[in-house]
């Protein structure tokens, strides 16, 4: 019967203003954030709470740790619990993470053979992986990341934390690539922020799926990256692993529906790296 309806759980006619309201009052600094932002941004942080992705990366403005630390509370308190999320700030950036599955996928990446890194420095004629020298000196990037990551999560209290990590000589595009779940991650030689990429077909890889849970036919962009497309062979390994992971954490959620896994060749006169 009606009165013995449970209304603890929100349905997402009821849900979806709230967590536009909730994106708008706490990262709008003084603008509007549309509501079709608010909701893609509420599904990538729901994808990361469900393990389907290590991290996202925030770009919807110039909010910091302490404004997506209420975000965060907010979308707790609109029915999206449990959420643990780990706020990392670096050099400006801030990273909205999964604390167990980024720290186990800086881990797999730290084993990996052949390293995931792929040179993209404008002085190369082509992109290539990267060799023995190169790919150890990102490793020791790596493992102090993970040190640090495994500190903050030892010392961490309630679903939401936050630190900061501070890089030395660091690649970010190569750290955040890697926290990002992607299988390859680009790296470039730090003398110039320039690449190789320009007119170099690049297979581009997208994983979207729905989350009715939010609101109805709501469709959530859970993964995009690119490989150039002569370097797919050699990947190829770690580009089925990352496909099997991803499915395999699909099935062991309930937030997302229809996962869609596609890829494209495309060819661009600039590449933004």
């Amino acid at each position: 019967s009606a009165a013995q309806q449970d209304y603890s759980v929100p349905q997402p006619a009821a849900l979806a203003p709230r967590v536009v309201a909730a994106a708008r009052e706490e990262l709008g600094a003084g603008r509007r954030l549309p509501a079709a932002r608010a909701l893609q941004l509420t599904g990538e942080v729901l994808a990361v709470a469900a393990g389907l992705k290590p991290a996202l990366l925030y770009d919807c403005g110039s909010a910091g740790p302490a404004e997506l630390r209420r975000f965060l509370q907010r979308l707790r308190e609109a029915g999206l619990g449990p959420l643990r999320i780990h706020v990392l700030s670096m050099e400006g950036s801030a990273l909205l993470l999964h604390p167990g599955l980024a720290r186990r996928r800086v881990a797999a990446v730290l084993g990996a053979h052949p390293a995931p890194f792929v040179d993209v420095s404008a002085g190369r004629q082509s992109p290539g992986l990267c060799g023995p020298a190169q790919a150890e000196a990102i490793r020791g990037h790596l493992a102090a990341l993970l040190a640090h990551l495994s500190a903050a999560e030892a010392a961490s209290a309630g679903p939401v934390s936050s630190s900061e990590v501070v890089p030395s000589g660091w690649n970010l595009c190569t750290i955040v690539g890697v926290l990002l779940g992607y299988p390859a991650a680009y790296t470039f030689s730090m003398e110039s922020p320039e690449n190789c990429l320009a007119l170099t077909p690049l297979r581009v890889f997208t994983a979207q799926a729905s989350c009715p849970r939010i609101k109805d036919r709501l469709g959530v962009q859970i993964y995009s990256f690119s490989i150039p497309e002569s370097l797919c062979g050699e990947l190829e390994q770690a580009l089925g692993a990352w496909s099997e992971q991803l499915k395999e954490a699909f099935s062991a959620q309930s937030d997302f529906v229809g996962l869609c896994i596609s890829s494209q060749v495309v060819s661009l006169p600039a590449v933004a790296l």
